[in-house]
């Protein structure tokens, strides 16, 4: 890739051989994949061996997996990701490395006790803060009025969303509920998630919500609503995610992770904000019947 040739437009071409080649890829190397899917701004910043610690894999396989994409090594696989952040996206990184600076321990108990509650909620406040400064930026490119638009032109949403996913579905179903919209939340209450999903109607959509390790049930459920010709949206973590192809409108959340947990901010405030945007649309067209 030539090093002149514009940062967002190599990204997104990378993501594109990325996705096509992901078949082909090792186990391993799929690991390497997502995390720097979901961590491009890292992949920009740390050196090789510290990303290779964050993604839990030996530092040769970052260079096995720079040379299967068809980069030199590992310096020409981050200087495509340096590139994508000139501009306005370097600020995020600055401030991401500033913050995490200057976080200090609260100083109400020993700072070196992991298991200090005020360590505890500060590392998951950080984790929460540092999501939602990357999808303030990766939103302003989003696709977000044709996604509102599916919502608005479905005659019902019926959601699916499960385990680390079920509660911001679940919050996304009660939002919806309350400014009008017909909605289902499909929650294989009676083991009848089949019987949930043969309800969709023509011209209803299914709103799929799902991370990395991607719900087998959800992934199901949508391909079983893509195979029967409704509409699915999806809210995942990257072009990787098994549910990206199957929906005709997806947006990319990339959540903060701190072991077995995962922030569940950032996921929250996009359905908040899509929720809203649909509000305000059904208010505006009361208004005017």
């Amino acid at each position: 890739m030539s090093e002149e040739a514009d940062g967002r437009r190599d990204y997104s071409e990378f993501v594109a051989t990325l996705t096509a080649r992901r078949p082909a890829l090792s186990r391993r190397l799929q690991q390497v994949a997502h995390y720097l899917l979901n961590n491009p701004e890292d992949a920009a910043i740390f050196t090789i061996v510290e990303i290779a610690r964050r993604a839990g894999v030996p530092p040769s396989a970052i260079t096995r997996f720079a040379k299967e994409l068809d980069f030199d090594g590992f310096a020409g696989l981050q200087a495509m990701f340096k590139q994508r952040l000139l501009g306005p996206r370097m600020s995020y990184a600055e401030r991401v490395q500033a913050v995490n600076r200057e976080v200090a321990p609260s100083g109400r108990a020993d700072p070196d006790d992991p298991r200090d509650p005020h360590q505890v909620a500060e590392t998951f406040i950080q984790a929460a803060f540092d999501a939602l400064l990357r999808l303030r930026e990766d939103v302003a490119n989003a696709a977000l009025i044709p996604f509102v638009d599916a919502l608005e032109n479905a005659k019902a949403v019926h959601i699916a969303a499960a385990r680390g996913a079920y509660g911001v579905g679940s919050y996304t179903y009660y939002g919806l509920s309350r400014i009008g919209k017909r909605t289902f939340l499909i929650d294989n209450l009676g083991a009848m998630r089949a019987e949930q999903l043969a309800a969709m109607d023509e011209g209803d959509a299914l709103l799929v919500i799902t991370f990395d390790d991607y719900t087998p049930e959800t992934v199901d459920l949508a391909k079983k609503a893509h195979a029967a010709g409704r509409t699915v949206l999806a809210i995942t973590d990257n072009e990787l995610s098994p549910v990206a192809p199957l929906a005709g409108h997806v947006l990319y959340v990339k959540e903060a992770r701190l072991g077995h947990f995962r922030s569940q901010v950032p996921a929250m405030v996009l359905c908040q904000a899509l929720v809203m945007s649909l509000g305000y649309r059904t208010e505006a067209a009361a208004r005017r019947r």
